[in-house]
């Protein structure tokens, strides 16, 4: 167990806090959309979404072009995140639906106790048992989730987080400064299908990935997602009025994210582009120029390096303790484009995401992403990626489960209508490029194919890529102490997972 806090730390925040003509310390602000890609953002140039309030953090913070999540998932993100740490080392923590080890310290509880009010509304780290650690509450802090309203479609959340965010306000002391977690329940599924023409759009406006087929079924689908972007928009939009009316906008770093990619096959709790690739808007107010666009690469856990950076509190642990490094100097650069060349990396990982395989099986993944490339590592290429199918009905056409057996992929009509064209000659490919196993290598250049359709791993044009990455990310995996890379993999096997479990025929072989 580490120490909780050092004193010279404490000190540290107070003298930051404290004293004649000190310097305040910044209000901490954390958004976070559920299930949300990159591009989809109005920032961005996406046409099918208009998100003003994220819109306008961009434009007086910093929009970054190159934000990667920790994990395909929620669950592994949002530790990840919540410690500063990738999710190979976290334990329990780093897989989903698993136990929170009281052991990896969150960025909230650092905070609190040097002096920060605390708390969440919506979605925190989850889902998952932090109790079953010893924790006596959320790693995201206290809960503020009574103030409810009327939500416009099914599938849309309960919560007025705005109204939360309020409250939580309302009832800490004026003078203290707080770190705040505003978690959406938006765009997860399920949508209420048919949103997207109560709110006025049309199929011409749907930007559909490379991935997925390009029909009506498929674009509808995609624009529900979109409505369910705005829906939380609106309430970021909201929240922004309030810190101006508090008098607490400029004096807040306020971050705006999601946890990982879109809920669609392909993308959700995979490593390719759609998955990891994440918005990503930051508001430092007084530092920078604001209105810059960015393209350094920037990692989740270099975010919570920022967020202890800029409140003044070092984890007890020193820095041995965080994986990334704080961007404090790219907020506060006049730079825009590249501005720190060593930010050329990101890392990801993924191992369960929900109840897919015989015996609580993972689909263990590891990635390093370039400016260029993306490299992802299969460890279990006899695995299936999406979950193990299951047999169809008697007639032996129709599949059984309304997943097919593919349970890593979130239930969905672009999930529906790709299994039943699965047999079509022009759809059918979009169906095995969600499901069909995959090589222990895949290695694709994301300026030519941002889709992730075209594997280079075994062209020898790239033999050179191929085994520089490999060999760089293989360093790195044993330098964190990821089990994958030391001879204790099959730990991940073992991790308790308290959600729902499926049952499944053992596959042969095992």
């Amino acid at each position: 167990m580490q120490p909780r806090l050092l004193p010279s730390v404490l000190f540290l925040a107070l003298l930051l806090g404290c004293g004649g003509g000190a310097e305040r310390r910044p209000n901490i602000l954390f958004v976070i959309w559920d299930d949300v890609s990159y591009p989809h953002a109005s920032a961005y140039g996406s046409k099918m979404v208009s998100t003003p309030a994220f819109d306008r953090v961009a434009r007086e913070g910093v929009l970054f072009h190159n934000a990667f999540a920790p994990a395909p998932g929620c669950s592994p993100t949002r530790a990840a995140f919540l410690t500063g740490r990738h999710i190979w080392m976290i334990e329990q923590a780093g897989t989903h639906a698993s136990s929170f080890p009281q052991t990896y310290l969150s960025y909230q509880d650092l905070l609190e106790e040097a002096g920060y009010a605390v708390g969440f509304t919506g979605k925190p780290w989850g889902p998952g048992k932090w109790d079953v650690s010893g924790r006596t509450r959320n790693p995201a802090g206290p809960e503020y989730n009574d103030v409810k309203l009327d939500p416009p479609y099914d599938g849309i959340s309960d919560k007025d987080y705005a109204g939360n965010f309020q409250a939580f306000l309302d009832s800490k002391p004026a003078d203290q400064p707080f770190s705040f977690w505003v978690g959406g329940h938006e765009a997860h599924r399920r949508f209420e299908p048919g949103i997207w023409e109560k709110a006025g759009k049309k199929l011409a406006d749907a930007e559909v990935p490379p991935f997925l087929p390009d029909t009506p079924e498929i674009r509808a689908d995609v624009l529900d997602y979109a409505v369910e972007i705005e829906w939380f928009d609106a309430h970021l939009g909201r929240i922004m009025e309030t810190l101006e009316r508090a008098g607490e906008l400029d004096n807040t770093l306020l971050i705006v994210t999601a946890d990982n990619g879109m809920a669609f096959p392909r993308a959700k709790a995979n490593l390719y582009e759609f998955g990891t690739h994440m918005p990503l808007a930051i508001r430092l107010p007084g530092r920078g120029k604001p209105g810059r666009k960015v393209n350094d690469l920037v990692q989740f856990v270099d975010i919570t390096a920022t967020i202890y950076d800029a409140a003044g509190v070092a984890h007890p642990g020193g820095a041995s303790q965080l994986a990334g490094r704080s961007i404090r100097n790219i907020l506060e650069s006049d730079r825009e484009g590249t501005v720190d060349a060593s930010r050329n990396r990101a890392f990801s990982g993924r191992e369960r995401h929900s109840s897919s395989r015989w015996n609580n099986y993972t689909y263990p993944q590891r990635s390093i992403r370039t400016p260029q490339h993306l490299y992802i590592r299969n460890f279990k290429p006899e695995r299936w990626p999406a979950g193990a199918p299951q047999k169809y009905e008697s007639d032996g056409k129709t599949p059984g489960p309304m997943h097919g057996g593919y349970h890593d992929i979130d239930g969905s009509p672009s999930l529906t209508f790709l299994i039943a064209g699965r047999d079509d000659p022009a759809g059918g490919k979009y169906f095995h490029l969600a499901v069909d196993k995959r090589p222990e290598e895949e290695l694709f250049d994301i300026v030519a194919d941002p889709g992730c359709l075209n594997n280079l791993a075994a062209d020898p044009n790239h033999e050179e890529t191929r085994a520089a990455l490999w060999g760089e990310l293989a360093a790195y995996l044993k330098e964190t102490g990821d089990p994958r890379a030391t001879g204790n993999g099959d730990i991940w096997e073992e991790y308790i997972r308290y959600s729902s479990m499926r049952k499944f025929p053992k596959p042969a072989g095992d």
